[in-house]
């Protein structure tokens, strides 16, 4: 099963506040906002939603297709990716802009205050998926996940018009959609890819019940944080798959890319949607305790042992035969 994932390339400029942001809030006075946190630390790593998720799975032994847009700067992530069996054929270099950037804050409560600064981002709607895929080859699944909205857009259409199926993500931009833009990303979608905040918004936007999206995409996965993920497929059947418990709580950036990644990868591997499940929230609580997004690697007898504690001995031998 060949994948081709589009979505955002980005640097990530982390930061963290020894404290919470909440106790700095005056919720009289939030339109008068300003605020200044003297942060302890920055870290600097490779990120975006494309980037990670490609990265992820190609730490699993994948081989996915990246497609996206980056800078001149990006030689060097290009090199790791390409180290970690990414294809990067797929990627855009902007003659004009750098790539783009997340700067994010995390307090000790794991809230986040964020900014993207979109650079070569914006390039992505010139990227013909159709060409992509003929240099490359035809997949089994394109993943859109957020990116340039009208890329999004394009991509989506992309597929429907070539007949390939396509899981939508459009997470973080669903702040940048309206109503009919969200919905004309997941019609037809193969699979949903939310949290459970971003679930809500997408309805609210798009004035969707959970039955009429039901009826427009085929399978929903919606992450609950530490409760878990429920998938939910088009004739009502439910999963619920719990958390492998984490030993620490570093940071929260990019733990629902490496999710999409495991759940992604183990279906590749013949994997139904429980265990794929699970395999996706290993992925996510390894993501989860280092400081970046792709600094962690794929031990594998840990990764086992921890799988067989959190779901049994017979997930992890099914795991293990695969992966």
């Amino acid at each position: 099963m060949a994948i081709v994932v589009c979505g955002s390339i980005a640097t990530d400029h982390l930061m963290t506040f020894p404290g919470k942001f909440s106790e700095q809030l005056l919720g009289d006075h939030l339109e008068h906002i300003s605020l200044s946190f003297l942060v302890e630390d920055l870290v600097i790593r490779r990120g975006g939603v494309g980037g990670n998720i490609s990265f992820a799975m190609g730490e699993l032994g994948g081989s996915p297709v990246l497609v996206g847009a980056a800078g001149s700067d990006f030689h060097d992530y290009r090199q790791w990716l390409e180290a970690h069996g990414v294809d990067c054929r797929g990627v855009r270099i902007s003659e004009i802009h750098h790539t783009a950037r997340f700067m994010c804050t995390t307090d000790q409560a794991m809230a986040q205050l964020a900014t993207f600064y979109a650079g070569a981002m914006s390039e992505a709607r010139e990227i013909s998926l159709a060409d992509v895929i003929a240099e490359t080859g035809t997949p089994d699944l394109v993943l859109i996940g957020a990116d340039d909205p009208e890329a999004m857009l394009r991509h989506t259409d992309g597929c429907r018009a070539l007949g390939i199926p396509f899981a939508a993500d459009p997470s973080q931009q669903l702040a940048r959609l309206d109503g009919a833009q969200a919905r004309a990303l997941i019609d037809g979608a193969t699979f949903l890819f939310t949290n459970e905040y971003e679930w809500g918004l997408l309805q609210q936007k798009t004035g969707l019940s959970a039955d009429q999206v039901a009826d427009m995409v085929g399978v929903r996965i919606t992450t609950l944080g530490k409760d878990g993920v429920d998938i939910v497929e088009r004739g009502g059947a439910r999963t619920h798959v719990a958390v492998v418990p984490e030993t620490e709580k570093v940071d929260p950036t990019g733990v629902g890319d490496g999710f999409r990644a495991g759940f992604l990868s183990a279906l590749t591997k013949g994997f139904g949607f429980e265990r794929a499940a699970q395999v996706g929230s290993m992925v996510a609580v390894l993501v989860l305790e280092t400081m970046s997004t792709q600094d962690w690697t794929w031990d594998r007898d840990l990764a086992l042992k921890r799988i067989a504690d959190a779901y049994g001995d017979a997930a992890a031998e099914e795991v293990g035969a695969a992966f």
